[in-house]
C-alpha cells in the first residue's frame, strides 16, 4: 500500500511540471471510480380512518396531516425512490372511513411533500367507492403524475394507460427499476374492463415482467397485496406465490395488507444452479392508521440497496429495516405521528401519555420475537 501511495505521489507532481513546463493544466480525471448506491424506501399502508378525518379537519375546513410522517421525512426524502401504498380512494365528499374509505382531498398532497415518488394503487379498498371512485383517484394522481410530483402503479384508465403503468419503469441513478403491483382482489368488485385494478393473475403479471425485462429493467420489484390479517407470519400461499415470482425473475418482493408486520425471508429461485437470493418482505404493515388492535401500530418500512461497482456491475443489497410506531393523538403530539421506533427508545420522558411508550416497546419487543426481524 505504501509504495502504490508513493507511486500516486509521483504521477502527481510529475503531471504539476509538465504543466509547468507547457502552461497547460491537465484535465482533471478521478483516479477511482468508487461504487455508487440506489436506494428505494418501500413504506406500507397509508390508511385514512374516521378518526383521522375528524382530528386532521381545522374550524376553516381544511384538514392538517403535517405530524403524520414528520419523523420519518428526512429518511423518506434522503432516498432516491420512495413508495407508499395508498390505500384509500380519493372519490370526494362525503368523506369516511373503514369500511368504505374516501379520505379528504389535499391527502395526496401531504404524502407527496413527505418526499413519497410512487403510489400503489392495487389494493382492496381501492374499489369503495366504485368505478367513479377510482376513476377520480387515478384523474388526482395522473394530474400529480404530469405536474412532475409522483407516479403511480396498480391500477389504470385504458389499454394504453396499462401498458405504461404495469410494469411501472423508473430510473433510479441511472438504474432501470420495474414495479409491478397487484391485489389479491377488492372488497367491491367490478365488471368493467376499465378503470382496471390489478389482480393476482399469473398470466397478467408474468407478462408485465418479461415486458420489463424486455424493456430494460435491470431490477423488478413485486408488490403484491395479499396474506391474511394481523397475522404474524406469512401464510403458504403467500411463500409459493413468492417462489414463483422469484422464479418468473423477480429481484425482491416486498407484501402489504395484513396490517401487521410479517417475517422475511430469501427465497433461491433454483438452487440446482447457484441462484441468487431473492429477498422477500411477506408484509410491511400499517404506516399510519387509527387501528388499535394488537400489533397493528407497529408497521415497517423496509430500504433496498442497488450497488453499481467499480467495473459497473450492480446488485442488490441486504434489506433494511426500519420497524415503527404509529402515535395517537394525546399520546406523542395531538395529533397521529409515525415514528422509528430506535430512535426513540429510552425517550419516555418526550410522551405525553408515558403509558404509551410502555405499550410500543412491549409490542415491538413482541413483533420482533415473532417474526425474528432485525432492525
Amino acid at each position: 500500500m505504501r509504495r502504490f501511495l508513493i507511486l500516486v505521489v509521483c504521477i502527481s507532481l510529475s503531471m504539476m511540471a509538465h504543466a509547468q513546463i507547457t502552461g497547460h493544466l491537465p484535465s482533471a480525471r478521478p483516479l477511482f471510480n468508487y461504487p455508487d448506491t440506489a436506494t428505494i424506501f418501500i413504506m406500507g399502508d397509508v390508511m385514512m380512518h374516521a378518526d383521522q378525518i375528524t382530528n386532521a379537519r381545522r374550524a376553516d375546513g381544511s384538514y392538517d396531516f403535517s405530524t403524520y410522517f414528520s419523523f420519518l421525512k428526512d429518511r423518506i426524502e434522503a432516498s432516491d425512490i420512495a413508495i407508499a401504498n395508498m390505500e384509500f380512494t380519493l372519490a370526494g365528499k362525503p368523506y369516511s372511513g373503514y369500511p368504505c374509505f374516501s379520505a379528504p382531498d389535499g391527502y395526496e398532497d401531504y404524502v407527496a411533500s413527505c418526499g413519497v415518488d410512487v403510489f400503489l394503487t392495487a389494493n382492496n379498498h381501492i374499489l369503495d367507492k366504485g368505478l367513479k371512485g377510482l376513476s377520480r383517484t387515478l384523474g388526482i394522481y395522473s394530474e400529480m403524475e404530469e405536474e412532475g410530483r409522483v407516479k403511480h402503479t396498480g391500477s389504470s384508465d385504458d389499454p394504453d394507460d396499462d401498458l405504461a403503468r404495469f410494469p411501472l419503469m423508473v430510473a433510479v441513478r441511472g438504474v432501470r427499476v420495474a414495479l409491478v403491483n397487484f391485489t389479491y382482489g377488492t372488497n367491491v368488485e367490478s365488471d368493467s374492463a376499465y378503470p382496471k385494478v390489478h389482480l393476482t393473475d399469473k398470466g397478467e403479471i408474468g407478462a408485465a415482467i418479461r415486458r420489463a425485462r424486455d424493456a430494460g429493467a435491470e431490477f423488478v420489484i413485486a408488490l403484491p397485496h395479499w396474506g391474511i390479517e394481523y397475522v404474524l407470519n406469512h401464510s403458504k400461499e403467500q411463500e409459493k406465490l413468492a417462489e414463483w415470482l422469484a422464479g418468473q425473475g423477480c429481484d425482491a418482493v416486498v407484501g402489504a395488507h395484513p396490517h401487521v408486520v410479517q417475517d422475511v425471508a430469501g427465497i433461491i429461485p433454483d438452487p440446482g444452479t447457484g441462484g441468487k437470493t431473492v429477498p422477500v418482505v411477506y408484509s410491511l404493515g400499517n404506516a399510519v392508521s387509527n387501528m388499535s388492535a394488537k400489533n397493528t401500530r407497529v408497521g415497517m418500512a423496509v430500504v433496498l440497496e442497488i450497488e453499481t461497482g467499480f467495473t459497473g456491475t450492480r446488485r442488490l443489497l441486504e434489506p433494511d429495516y426500519i420497524l415503527t410506531w404509529c402515535t395517537r393523538p394525546g399520546t406523542l403530539t395531538d395529533s397521529y405521528a409515525t415514528i422509528p421506533i430506535k430512535g426513540f427508545l429510552g425517550k419516555r420522558n418526550l410522551w405525553k401519555d408515558p403509558s404509551d411508550y410502555d405499550e410500543m416497546v412491549r409490542s415491538y419487543e413482541r413483533v420482533k420475537a415473532a417474526t425474528g426481524i432485525k432492525d
